[in-house]
């Protein structure tokens, strides 16, 4: 039985063609054979290349190298590892090869088998491995450059929170103390003027006690709206205490104590439904009298202010209707921020403008919402809408 043995290159086909250039050199460097693949290399035949030195197929500097440094790693060690070298190419052009080298020992002589490897691709892959070397390391420093400057805004965040904490706990026990301290001489002052109402007066004296009450309930309106915005500006918001309330009743309880108030004006209070309603009866109550003071400083006192009480399935509303000139559009949009009041010649209005942000700062905190219509047919009306809870 006989087996088909497979036809293997003999051994001078292997050597021509290996995949690298091979090269058998005397030790003075003098070729004695050379395969095909490094004669492709530089560009020279092969039987030209014999009796050539190595060396003299070196650049200048490749010559100086193989003088001073691989030739006598050759002689002390015998051998030598991927050493890289520049030929010169026949057509003049530098190829650069790695060589590794071994000495042997041939009877009464040495030889250099020398085999050489080019690096084009070799470098273009050490090119790459550098540029992603380089791109990474790029991408480090730029990581650690956000890193640091996020470790340093989130302190400078730190500190500024800090800080406008500690301004605001300051502000918050300032507005308190001057709070405090306007309203108790306030409180003087009405329980005097209530005093001295009780006793006979002239029309003179009556009408000034008058001025004075109303003088001292403006102030305290300006107070409790301007301690207000002071919670609502340091984060604190409007404060509640909301209860079941019978809508109708206390806000017709509070359009009397406003006849009182604003004597000069005509309030007339409208109900419409019947139940009760989940709200902070003393808030409600200062959002009817900022209406109010705005519709008696602002609205034809020719003609009556309506309050209106409205219970409906879903919402509980309240609304302040006058007759008086239109808002311009100018202030539509910025009617209810604080600071914003509307000008009225010859109308004493002495306010800081802060009742219709109050007002809306209010409804917000009972999660409703506020609007104003205005038109010269129907007047001026501000609606208060609260979700029934």
């Amino acid at each position: 039985m006989s087996t088909d043995q497979p036809l293997l290159p003999d051994n001078q086909m292997l050597f021509d063609e290996a995949p690298c250039g091979l090269v058998v050199t005397k030790e003075d460097g003098t070729i004695l054979r050379s395969n095909q693949t490094f004669s492709h290399s530089i560009g020279l035949d092969a039987q030209a290349l014999i009796g050539r030195r190595f060396q003299d197929l070196l650049t200048m500097g490749g010559r100086i190298f193989h003088q001073t440094h691989w030739s006598p790693l050759m002689q002390m060690q015998e051998s030598v590892a991927e050493v890289k070298l520049d030929l010169v190419h026949h057509d003049k052009h530098i190829v650069t090869m790695l060589l590794n080298g071994v000495r042997r020992e041939h009877a009464s002589c040495a030889f250099y088998e020398l085999a050489l490897f080019g690096t084009k691709d070799r470098d273009k892959y050490e090119r790459e491995l550098l540029n992603a070397r380089k791109v990474a390391e790029d991408l480090l420093r730029e990581k650690t450059a956000a890193e640091s400057a996020l470790r340093q805004a989130q302190a400078e965040l730190k500190s500024a929170y800090e800080e406008a904490q500690l301004r605001a706990s300051f502000a918050e026990q300032m507005v308190a103390i001057v709070s405090h301290d306007l309203k108790n001489p306030l409180t003087a002052i009405k329980m005097a003027s209530g005093i001295l109402a009780r006793e006979e007066r002239t029309t003179r004296e009556s009408k000034m006690l008058g001025h004075i009450s109303q003088s001292v309930n403006r102030a305290e309106r300006m107070i409790a709206d301007l301690l207000d915005l002071a919670l609502a500006r340091v984060g604190q918001g409007i404060t509640l205490s909301p209860s079941t309330v019978d809508l109708h009743a206390f806000v017709g309880a509070s359009v009397d104590e406003l006849r009182m108030t604003f004597p000069e004006a005509t309030l007339v209070h409208q109900t419409v439904g019947t139940g009760n309603a989940w709200l902070d009866a003393d808030r409600v109550q200062q959002i009817i009298g900022n209406l109010v003071a705005n519709s008696v400083a602002y609205g034809d006192l020719q003609h009556s202010i309506t309050i209106t009480s409205r219970v409906e399935q879903d919402h509980a509303v309240v609304s302040v209707k006058n007759q008086g000139p239109v808002i311009p559009d100018s202030l539509m949009g910025v009617l209810f921020e604080p600071m914003i009041r509307g000008a009225k010649t010859g109308t004493d209005s002495r306010s800081v403008g802060l009742g219709l942000f109050i007002v809306r700062e209010i409804v917000r905190a009972h999660n409703g919402v506020v609007s104003v219509n205005s038109m010269p047919e129907s007047g001026t009306t501000f609606t208060a809408t609260f979700p029934m809870v």
